[in-house]
């Protein structure tokens, strides 16, 4: 103690004098990642035995699958995005699309025909339809058209049901029934208020390409982040489904058709596959795959979770309830006519 006051008067300083405050001792990254990593490699062994069993196993494989799956689509969806928010004039889709929204919606419904992409595609670039003028009714149809009834999910459709060509017609026309009908149902009951499109800052002062690419940059992170969690909930809740649900509900007509719906929306398979899952299940009649084939484009758990982020939880709420049931109520009719 001594030596310690005779030190401080030798510097000129006062023990009682409070000095600076000393910063608390942070945790770095290098120190950070060497535990994180000796946490693991000690409870390798309890993970090795979780990872190892069926229930995960499954959750591993249909979480995968629909990130894999939806992914190259979803990045797709960005470009274009991307492409339209920075080249593409606000006057190019007024002069594209009839003034009249009744109108608007059946051409945009009929747009989406080209769109060689799936739901993880349409949501991105509907949200910049709707940021650069394009009526809300009008967008709308094409984010439900657009993934259901391009070439690729229709020639797909051909190769699965090779013997039975009218699923491909039934399927044309039933999703852009659909897709319309909901076009027209917003025009008609929607409110802007439920509407919230993301809003992106103009890019003044920059190139083209710098806009460009600060906006893939921008949906490939919002939009991704919404995939995997819609992902990890169609993983959990098909590992928790017991297989023996199907065959019981093949029964009955009315339940098989509602049961492929719900699968439909909780598998969340992309739109170029599920024409080959539908196909697989030969328990189920002709209509109730087609249910499947067009819910399952429209609203889903992934799509569910990329519309609320992308155009706010209040529409999600709203749009995708009214879409399942409107996307039931077709596939059964539509079925009973062509099928």
């Amino acid at each position: 103690m001594a030596i310690t006051e005779a030190a401080a008067r030798e510097e000129g300083t006062d023990l009682d004098e409070p000095g600076p405050p000393r910063e608390p001792r942070r945790l770095t990254s290098p120190l950070a990642l060497t535990l994180l990593l000796l946490l693991l490699v000690l409870s390798q062994g309890p993970l090795r035995r979780a990872l190892s069993a069926p229930v995960m196993q499954s959750w591993t494989t249909v979480f995968v699958a629909v990130v894999v799956q939806a992914l190259p689509f979803l990045v797709l969806g960005v470009l274009l995005s991307a492409a339209i928010a920075v080249h593409v004039p606000p006057s190019f889709f007024a002069r594209a699309l009839p003034r009249r929204p009744a109108l608007a919606v059946p051409v945009a419904g009929a747009a989406g025909a080209v769109l060689p992409g799936c739901e993880c595609a349409s949501v991105p670039v509907a949200g910049a339809l709707v940021r650069r003028g394009v009526t809300p009714a009008a967008a709308l149809a094409f984010l439900l058209s657009a993934p259901a009834i391009n070439p690729i999910v229709l020639t797909a459709t051909a190769v699965a049901f090779p013997g039975n060509p009218e699923m491909v017609l039934a399927r044309f026309v039933a999703s852009l029934l659909v897709a319309c009908a909901m076009g027209w149902l917003w025009q008609r009951l929607g409110r802007a208020d439920w509407l919230r499109p993301p809003t992106r800052a103009p890019h003044e002062g920059r190139s083209k390409g710098a806009a460009f690419w600060d906006s893939v940059r921008h949906d490939v992170v919002h939009a991704g982040g919404f995939l995997v969690v819609g992902a990890m909930a169609a993983a959990t809740l098909k590992a928790v489904a017991p297989e023996s649900w199907l065959r019981t509900a093949a029964g009955h007509p009315a339940v098989a058709v509602l049961t492929l719906a719900v699968l439909a929306v909780v598998l969340s398979i992309c739109s170029e596959a599920d024409a080959f899952v539908a196909a697989s299940l030969t328990q189920f009649s002709l209509t109730a795959r087609l249910t499947f084939l067009v819910v399952g484009p429209m609203i889903d758990l992934k799509l569910f979770a990329m519309q609320a982020g992308t155009f706010g939880r209040a529409f999600a709420l709203r749009f995708a309830p009214a879409t399942f049931v409107l996307a039931v109520t077709v596939s059964v009719l539509t079925g009973a006519v062509l099928l």
